[in-house]
This record gives structure tokens, C-alpha cells and sequence, in this order.
């Protein structure tokens, strides 16, 4: 694996998690975003990394500085990518701009650059030929919290080069991951597989009226020893990937989801809830309920 030089495409709560911890380990990275304000707001989330690296990492002053210096900042997508060996691309989760992302990105990305999506959605063989290089273009997805929660799932598609899938699981390692191979395409890969219904369950046992997001978790945690419930975990993802989500099944004819939809939105996004990114989610933080010792009792 001889990568040196790194893109990420887009700069939202993941993307610049990826950005910061690739240029931890090391490499220098490229951002990219649509225009300077989006930039800004990735350099506060960067700085706001920096303690948070300190903390759980042990990481110094000095190192969390270095790893900033290592980061350049792009507006425009041809400079982004010049010598790039790798672009991972973290943009919305919604066909149309992936496609339009990676149209764009074929036009002005060098020959040798290997394009990496971190959905966590969608399937590389629905992009594969727009990116204009199937062989060399697969999936790459990272948990949020990315440095504690440090797997990178590997996922090709039946075109993707054998070689091109080694490198990747490779430069995983290489930024302190766990590197995880996937042998199929599976839409939500293993861990949204078993995520994603094990958080849809706890919320419709919400918006049913069965019980409320304390005791849900609550029973989660005593019962099976998981230190988060469901609603805890959705504080982490940020309430609007739910929402969208049952937003997205609900125009699919999905009733239930509806019902979520409507909920999150109502009682959580139209009062400015966003998740543990905004300090209101189910929970309040920091110091959340089920932190408290009591809690399980």
C-alpha cells in the first residue's frame, strides 16, 4: 500500500472525523467541501476534536496541532484531489448528489486515484460506473466516533480489483482501524445490519406508547450489559440520520415509519434536538441520565 496523499469529500460530522484521524496517523489530507462556509464549519469541528483526541487518546498537545497542520482546505474539487492517491467521499446520503459527486470527481481526479464511498446506505455497484473506474472504487465505512469506535468496514462490488480491495483494508489499518472485509455486497454492511432494526425496534416501542427512551434503555442495558441503549446510541448518530431514514420507508408506504418521522420531527428537530452534537437529544449532556449510577437501578 503505497498511499501518501488523502482526500475527503465532505466535511460533515464523519467526513471531517475521517479527515482528522487519518491525518493523526500520519497523512496529509485534502478537504473538500461545496463552498468556504461548509469549510469553516469543518475547522470548528476540528479544533472541538482536538480535546476530545487529548482525552480518550492520550494524545498530546503537540500531536492534535501536527495532525491539524496536516489538513489543507478545498473549495474547488481539481485542486482537492491533485495527487491524490485515495478520495473517501462522505457527502449526503442521496443518489442524486453521489452521482452528480462522482461525475464530477472522474473529470478531474489523476489516473491512479482509488475512490472510496463511506456510505453507509447504499451500494458501490450503484455508483461503480459513474465513477468512470469501477475496478478501482469500493465502499469504506467508518463508525461515528471514530477513534474509539475504530471499525472500517471494506466493501466491494463484483468489479472492484482484488488488489485495489488489499490496499484499502491495508491504509485502514494504517489509520488505526480495525479492517473488516466484506466477501458480498449487503446493504448496511454488518454493523447497520444489526444496527439499524435493533434502533428501528426501540423506536417504535416509543412512538407506540409502550414505554418511554429511559426505560427502553434502561431494559437494554441491565438485561444484555451493552453500556448504551437505543436512544442513547441515536443521541450519537444525530437525530436527522433517523429521521431520514423513516422518512425515506415512509414514502415508501412504510405507516410506521411515518409515525417516527413525524415524531422526531415534532418533538425533537422543530425544538432544536439534534443529538449529543448539540448537547439535547433524548438526553441532555454532557453528564446524560444514563451516566449516572443510579440509572440502572
Amino acid at each position: 500500500m503505497d498511499y501518501k496523499h488523502i482526500t475527503v469529500a465532505g466535511s460533515g460530522v464523519l467526513g471531517s472525523q475521517i479527515a482528522f484521524q487519518t491525518a493523526y496517523k500520519g497523512f496529509n489530507v485534502s478537504v473538500y467541501d461545496i463552498n468556504d462556509e461548509a469549510l469553516e464549519k469543518a475547522k470548528e469541528r476540528f479544533h472541538q476534536l482536538k480535546p476530545v483526541y487529548q482525552e480518550d487518546l492520550g494524545a498530546t498537545k503537540e500531536d492534535v496541532n501536527a495532525a491539524y497542520n496536516r489538513l489543507s482546505f478545498y473549495s474547488d474539487l481539481k485542486q482537492a484531489v491533485e495527487g491524490a492517491d485515495l478520495v473517501i467521499e462522505a457527502v449526503p446520503e442521496v443518489v442524486k448528489i453521489k452521482n452528480e459527486f462522482y461525475t464530477s470527481l472522474a473529470k478531474v481526479a489523476p489516473e491512479k486515484t482509488v475512490f472510496a464511498s463511506n456510505s453507509s446506505t447504499l451500494l458501490p455497484s450503484q455508483f461503480a460506473e459513474v465513477t468512470g473506474r469501477p475496478e478501482k472504487f469500493l465502499n469504506l465505512h467508518f463508525a461515528n466516533e471514530i477513534w474509539k469506535n475504530n471499525t472500517a468496514e471494506v466493501m466491494g462490488h463484483s468489479g472492484t480489483d482484488s488488489k485495489v480491495f488489499e490496499e484499502v483494508l491495508e491504509f485502514a489499518k494504517a489509520i488505526g482501524m480495525v479492517a473488516l472485509p466484506l466477501h458480498k455486497e449487503q446493504p448496511g454492511y454488518i454493523l447497520n445490519s444489526l444496527l439499524v432494526p435493533f434502533l428501528d425496534a426501540g423506536q417504535q416501542l416509543l412512538v407506540k406508547g409502550v414505554a418511554d427512551p429511559e426505560t427502553i434503555d434502561k431494559t437494554w442495558m441491565i438485561a444484555t450489559g451493552a453500556p448504551k441503549g437505543p436512544f442513547a446510541i441515536l443521541d450519537v448518530v444525530g437525530i436527522n440520520t433517523p429521521y431520514n431514514l423513516s422518512l425515506a420507508k415512509a414514502k415508501a408506504g412504510d405507516k410506521d415509519a411515518a409515525e417516527v418521522a413525524e415524531y422526531l420531527k415534532t418533538e425533537f428537530l422543530d425544538k432544536g434536538r439534534l443529538g449529543k452534537q448539540n448537547g439535547k437529544g433524548f438526553y441532555d449532556y454532557p453528564n446524560p441520565k444514563f451516566e449516572d449510577p443510579d440509572f440502572l437501578k
